[in-house]
């Protein structure tokens, strides 16, 4: 019964990250989608809220518990887009004619880096749900950005005779 039940969560899981390899795809990615991340929790609107008539503890802990709910969304978010990315860039460059072990190895660096900063930008979160310091992303975004540059560059370049 239980073997059966992990196949079947594998399974799941397994085709919930296929690749949607198409141009629209690859071309659609921005790390703008994950501006919003940057003032989701930002103090200024608890400030704010806590200056006016009826607005209480309760209502701050139950805001800021919502909006580290929506960020850890929006993490998970980043998190799964990154993954696909690099696993698209990995897939250009086993079907490469030439063999590029710099973007290999620039890759497998942007990719650690990405996991220790999430894990970072977790850790934060944590103590920001808490009411201890603030969360910084701006370096999952900006990695996550050139790696959809790199693949944007590979894929979407324009052609001969194109404008």
């Amino acid at each position: 019964m239980v073997p059966d039940l992990m196949w079947k969560s594998f399974k799941l899981s397994a085709a919930s990250h296929r690749l949607p390899i198409t141009a629209e795809w690859i071309g659609d990615l921005s790390v703008e989608r994950y501006r919003p991340m940057l003032r989701l929790l930002d103090e200024s609107d608890l400030q704010f809220l806590s200056g006016q008539p009826g607005f209480d503890r309760e209502m701050a802990a139950r805001l800021r518990a919502q909006r580290c709910h929506i960020f850890g969304c929006y993490l998970n978010s980043l998190r799964d887009d990154f993954r696909q990315t690099c696993q698209a860039l990995r897939v250009l460059m086993v079907h490469s004619s030439e063999d590029r072990p710099d973007l290999a190895a620039l890759l497998l660096r942007r990719q650690m880096l990405f996991g220790l900063c999430l894990v970072r930008a977790r850790w934060r979160l944590l103590l920001y749900r808490w009411g201890m310091g603030c969360v910084d992303i701006r370096c999952l975004m900006k990695l996550f950005d050139s790696v959809c540059v790199e693949l944007q560059r590979r894929v979407l370049k324009p052609r001969a005779g194109q404008a």
